[in-house]
């Protein structure tokens, strides 16, 4: 009997960060985020939150959403784009027709960043999430900017609040553990060693957006699902995270919080000191 989150998913296994199949086949469920590669230069988002109001103690966005789909990441391990097409759909759906981008699309940019040919699974190998938001910063995916991200250091809560809250989307890097294949809520129990199946990393990384908070979580975006993450869970294997930021959102919404600087932000992301 098919397990909740690939009873409709597929049946392809999952692939994780080194690029070699995992063990236990899931079917359904790819991983492919690659170790973080920090950018030199690149803006953190309490540089530009710090003197803000204090975000809710909750926000929920998901509700707008109607049409959530794998964006190929049941078939490859293009995580990180997909959580960039979800990204765009999320804000969307907020703030006029929601747009759901084309799985053609999405590994279009996959091939792009990471190499991958499309077709061919030797080369699905996985990518840098930041690799993977610099490329889409400097080309609009289906004809939609990302005009900035900016860093959230691994275990601030605060930051990952400001983000969702400010700017609709925390993009979150993870490193999941094997005992998070087979639940579609993430909780670390009490007292449980982050050893064995608990290892971050066990099963491999995997990128996601997420689009709620509240004082028990996170809800993320993965495989067309959507997901609950403890705030213990994600202390213990988030290893990267980025608020991004669409005029999508903050233009056709008129959402662009008072007292943000986004001239300062765009600024400082013009001048970063990365290669081509």
């Amino acid at each position: 009997m098919a397990h909740p989150l690939t009873d409709d998913l597929g049946k392809n296994p999952a692939v994780y960060n080194s690029g070699v199949q995992e063990p236990p086949d899931v079917p359904g469920m790819k991983l492919g985020k690659l170790e973080p590669k920090f950018l030199k230069g690149l803006p953190a988002l309490g540089v530009y939150t710090a003197a803000l109001p204090p975000p809710p103690p909750e926000i929920s966005y998901s509700g707008s959403l109607r049409q959530l789909g794998a964006m190929a990441n049941n078939v490859t391990g293009d995580c990180t784009c997909a959580a960039c097409g979800h990204a765009i759909q999320l804000w969307t759906s907020m703030v006029s027709t929601e747009t759901v981008v084309p799985d053609a699309a999405i590994l279009d940019m996959y091939s792009k960043v990471s190499g991958y040919v499309i077709g061919d699974p030797n080369t699905d190998n996985g990518a840098v999430a930041s690799e993977v938001l610099l490329y889409w910063y400097k080309n609009p995916l289906a004809n939609h900017a990302l005009s900035g991200f900016a860093s959230i250091r691994p275990g601030n809560r605060t930051s990952i609040r400001d983000a969702i809250y400010l700017f609709g989307v925390c993009y979150l890097g993870i490193q999941l553990p094997l005992s998070a294949r087979y639940t579609a809520t993430w909780v670390l129990p009490q007292g449980q060693p982050t050893t064995g199946d608990w290892e971050p990393g066990s099963w491999g990384g995997h990128a996601v957006p997420a689009v709620d908070y509240d004082q028990n979580g996170i809800t993320v975006i993965s495989w067309g699902r959507l997901l609950r993450a403890s705030w213990d869970w994600l202390d213990a294997y988030m290893d990267e995270g980025y608020g991004l930021l669409s005029k999508d959102w903050m233009t056709q919404l008129d959402n662009s919080p008072p007292g943000f600087n986004w001239a300062a932000l765009e600024a400082d992301m013009n001048s970063l000191r990365v290669s081509p």
